[in-house]
């Protein structure tokens, strides 16, 4: 439990000279944002994920099956704009690659943008359930998302991928049982940051091994759920109260690494 504890605590507050510095505890705040964003597009814009494409595959599948309630078009809309959105995430790792700060300032100070449109969107539109306005909403924070995950994989910090839950719960549950070996590497799969991602040489020693992180990963699930469980209650309010919890986290994110990123510091190099 110590151990735990303190990793958790060092997740929130890097020590001095941590090889990630401080990206743990923004890719946390990240991880927030994705929870208040699939809860707008799923809960307010008509059971739509633009984060969790895991989810969103499984519902378009769902969809052109004819289950009522979901819509295969939106859905494949959602798709097509997350993917739009990885792809300038690709572009933005590969002009920034040798320094992670001005990669993560750069990408978070556009997903903002983004996120800034749908709440004006939102905010002028008469009714915010018409199709044009549903789907520019879906487009926009689609774009924002598929960004985002790009960037993060391109960062390569072990168990913070700000979207996928799922190899995160594995790690701790797999990680606990006996015989286990949570010094080795974990395997790389297409849903999860791997410990080395292609093009970049992170590895999980520098963080002390799998078995050292399981208080990064119970973090990184309950940001995911905190984001989830606020946007549902702030959308019985109002979808831009929302948007606007989403944009202030962002355009606060964006600035801290800003302002920490104008360094040579380590953790800043690939």
């Amino acid at each position: 439990m110590r151990k735990l504890l303190a990793d958790a605590a060092h997740t929130l507050v890097p020590p001095r000279g941590d090889r990630h510095g401080p990206l743990p505890p923004l890719l946390l705040t990240l991880t927030v944002v994705t929870g208040l964003v699939d809860a707008v597009s799923y809960l307010g814009l008509g059971e739509v994920f633009v984060a969790n494409m895991t989810g969103n595959v499984v519902l378009l599948g769902f969809a052109l099956a004819g289950t009522a309630g979901l819509s295969a078009p939106a859905t494949a809309v959602s798709t097509a704009a997350f993917l739009v959105g990885a792809v300038a995430g690709g572009r933005f790792g590969g002009r920034f690659a040798g320094h992670r700060g001005r990669l993560l300032a750069s990408a978070v100070s556009v997903q903002a943008v983004l996120v800034t449109a749908a709440l004006v969107t939102a905010t002028l539109a008469d009714d915010g359930s018409a199709d044009p306005v549903r789907y520019t909403l879906i487009v926009l924070l689609g774009l924002a998302m598929g960004l985002q995950n790009a960037v993060v994989r391109r960062l390569g910090v072990p168990d913070l991928t700000t979207t996928v839950v799922t190899q995160t719960l594995t790690g701790l549950a797999s990680d606990s049982t006996p015989g286990s070996t949570p010094n080795s590497s974990p395997i790389s799969t297409p849903d999860s940051t791997p410990s080395s991602t292609p093009g970049s040489p992170h590895n999980s020693t520098p963080d002390g091994g799998a078995g050292l992180r399981r208080g990064r990963r119970i973090l990184s699930v309950l940001a995911i759920l905190l984001g989830a469980l606020v946007g549902a209650l702030l959308l019985r309010v109002s979808l831009t109260l929302v948007l606007g919890v989403a944009l202030t986290l962002l355009a606060a994110a964006a600035l801290v690494t800003c302002r920490l990123s104008a360094t040579d510091a380590a953790w800043v190099r690939p």
